[in-house]
C-alpha cells in the first residue's frame, strides 16, 4: 500500500513538521542530486536547474550546490530571488552561490547535458511565465522536482505548456496528478524521497501485492464449497463474453461456474467449452423481462452472480427484475450497466453489489464524467463497490484504491468480461466485494502486463494465464 495525498495535504504536512523547514529542504535538494548522479550528472557535466522563487526552488538550489561539489558545471538559471520571508529559500541560494554555483536570470535556453526542473512545485496553478516556454523544447534529459512544471498536481491536467520530464523526485508520497491525465506522460519515471514527514491524510491508496488477497481454499473443499459463480448474459453476435467471465472465474479459483443464458444459444455454450455449465432460459435468443424468475431459479445454486456480459442492448426491464430480484452478491457489468436510466435500481439493491463500468458505461449511468472523486461518492449513496477501468483503475468502496498494474495492452475487446469472473470468483472464494475488486484489478492487470511480455494481450489468452494469480 502506498500513500497518495493532495497538494493541500503535503502542504499541511510541511507546515506541521517538528522539522525545520531548511532541513527538509535540505534533504529534498539532496534526493535531487541523487537522482541527478544516477542520470549521469558527474565530473564536467553541464548542469542547467531552472529555480522558481519558493520552496521548489530552493530544492533546486541544494541539489545545485551538490552537484557542484561533485564536480558538475551548475548553473541556475533563476525567475527571480527568492521571495521575501522565505528564509530557507534564501539561505539555500547563498550556499549554492558560496559553492561556486553561477546564478543567472532565466533567459532562452542555454547548452546544457541535464535539465533540473525546479520552477514550480506541487502548489502550481495557472500557465508557465513566458520566459519559461523555450526551455520545454531543448532535447536534453529532464528531472523534474516534485512534478512537471505546468502539471496541476491535484489532477494531472495541463491547462497550458509543461515540462516532460524523464525522472521526476516527489516527497513523502505520490500526488494525485502524478497518476491521474497527463501525469503520466509527462512525469517519467517518479521516484518518492522521504525527507521525514509522517503520515498524512490519503487521496487515495496505491494497490500492491500484499493488498490483493487470494484464499486458500480449504483442505476438505469440493466444487460447490470452493466458490460458485453464474454468468447471466449472451445474445446473437457477442457470444463470447459470457464464456470469457465464466472462464475467468474458473481460472481465479472459482470451484464451478455456468453460464445462464438463452435457452436458443445453449448448444453454441455448451460447445465452447468442456469447463463451463450452462443453463438456457426462455424460448429465444435474448431474454426477456418474464424471463427474470427462470433465471434467478436456474442461478439460485450459486454464490455469485454477473449480469451484462454480451447481454446486448434494449434489456432495462430485464436487468432492473434481477437487480431487484437476486437476494445475493451480483457483479453488474457491461450491457447491464447500459441497461440502467440512471442509479435508481442500484440504489434499491439491499444485497452486496459491485459494479464495472469503464469511463463511457460511468458516463451513461451517472451523467457524469468518470473521475474517482465522483465514483466515490456512490458506495455511500447507492452501497455498491465501483470498480471503475481505466488507467490506473480505481477500486472504490470504504477506501479509494489505485491499481496500476495493467496498462494499455487490457485495451483489447473481452478483457474485461475476465475481469468481471476475476472479481466474482474471488467473492466468492470468501473476500468481500471491495476486496475481491481490488485483489481482482491487481492481479489481472498484472496477468496482462506479464503476457504482453510474450504476444498481443487477447481477451482469450488472458483467461488461460490468470490462473497463474489465482492462489
Amino acid at each position: 500500500m502506498q500513500l497518495v495525498i493532495t497538494p493541500e495535504e503535503s502542504g499541511r504536512l510541511d507546515l506541521a513538521s517538528a522539522e525545520p523547514v531548511e532541513v527538509l529542504m535540505e534533504r529534498a535538494g539532496l534526493a535531487v542530486a541523487l537522482a541527478a548522479v544516477e542520470m549521469g550528472a558527474g565530473y564536467g557535466v553541464r548542469v542547467a536547474v531552472l529555480a522558481g522563487t519558493g520552496n521548489n526552488g530552493g530544492d533546486g538550489y541544494v541539489a545545485a550546490r551538490y552537484l557542484a561539489r561533485r564536480g558538475c558545471a551548475v548553473t541556475v538559471y533563476t525567475l527571480g530571488p527568492p521571495k521575501e520571508g522565505n528564509a530557507a529559500a534564501q539561505k539555500a541560494a547563498t550556499a549554492a552561490e558560496a559553492s561556486g554555483v553561477r546564478v543567472k536570470p532565466l533567459g532562452a535556453p542555454q547548452p546544457a547535458d541535464l535539465l533540473i526542473d525546479a520552477l514550480f512545485g506541487v502548489g502550481f496553478s495557472g500557465s508557465l511565465p513566458d520566459v519559461a516556454a523555450p526551455w520545454i523544447e531543448t532535447d536534453v534529459p529532464v528531472l523534474a522536482v516534485d512534478v512537471p512544471s505546468g502539471l496541476d498536481a491535484a489532477t494531472g491536467d495541463v491547462p497550458g505548456k509543461a515540462f516532460t520530464a524523464d525522472h521526476t523526485v516527489t516527497f513523502h508520497a505520490l500526488k494525485p496528478g502524478h497518476l491521474l491525465g497527463e501525469g503520466p506522460e509527462r512525469c517519467g519515471t517518479v521516484t518518492t524521497a522521504d525527507i521525514g514527514l509522517r503520515g498524512g491524510k490519503a487521496a487515495m491508496l496505491i494497490c500492491g501485492e500484499a493488498d490483493a488477497a487470494r484464499p486458500a481454499r480449504p483442505r476438505k473443499s469440493h466444487k460447490w464449497s470452493a466458490g460458485s459463480v453464474a454468468v447471466v448474459g449472451g445474445s446473437p453476435g457477442i457470444t463470447g463474453a459470457p464464456m470469457l467471465a465464466a472462464r475467468g472465474a474458473l481460472a481465479m479459483g472459482a470451484g464451478s461456474a455456468a453460464v445462464v443464458c438463452p435457452r436458443a444459444l445453449q448448444p453454441t455454450y455448451a460447445a465452447l467449452s468442456d469447463d463451463v455449465m450452462t443453463r438456457g432460459v426462455g424460448s429465444g435468443s435474448r431474454f426477456t423481462g418474464d424471463d427474470v424468475d427462470a433465471v434467478i431459479e436456474q442461478a439460485r445454486r450459486f454464490d455469485v452472480m454477473i449480469v451484462g456480459p454480451g447481454l446486448g442492448l434494449g434489456q432495462d426491464r430485464f436487468v432492473e427484475g434481477l437487480l431487484s430480484g437476486w437476494d445475493g452478491p451480483m457483479v453488474v457489468d457491461a450491457d447491464a450497466l447500459n441497461a440502467l436510466q440512471g442509479t435508481e435500481a442500484l440504489a434499491a439493491r439491499t444485497a452486496p453489489t459491485v459494479i464495472t463500468p469503464h469511463a463511457g458505461e460511468f458516463r451513461r449511468l451517472t451523467g457524469q464524467e468518470a473521475d474517482y472523486r465522483v465514483a466515490a461518492t456512490l458506495p455511500e449513496e447507492m452501497g455498491v463497490v465501483v470498480l471503475l477501468k481505466g488507467n490506473p483503475t480505481f477500486v472504490l468502496g470504504s477506501q479509494v484504491w489505485a491499481v496500476r498494474s495493467g496498462g494499455p495492452e487490457l485495451a483489447t475487446i473481452g478483457t474485461g468480461d475476465v475481469l468481471a469472473g476475476m472479481v466474482a470468483a474471488l467473492w466468492a472464494r470468501g473476500l468481500s466485494g471491495e476486496a475481491a475488486a481490488r485483489s481482482a484489478a491487481f492481479w489481472h492487470g498484472r496477468a496482462a502486463a506479464e503476457l504482453s511480455q510474450h504476444m498481443t494481450v487477447t481477451a482469450g489468452l488472458l483467461a488461460n494465464v490468470v490462473g497463474q494469480y489465482a492462489w
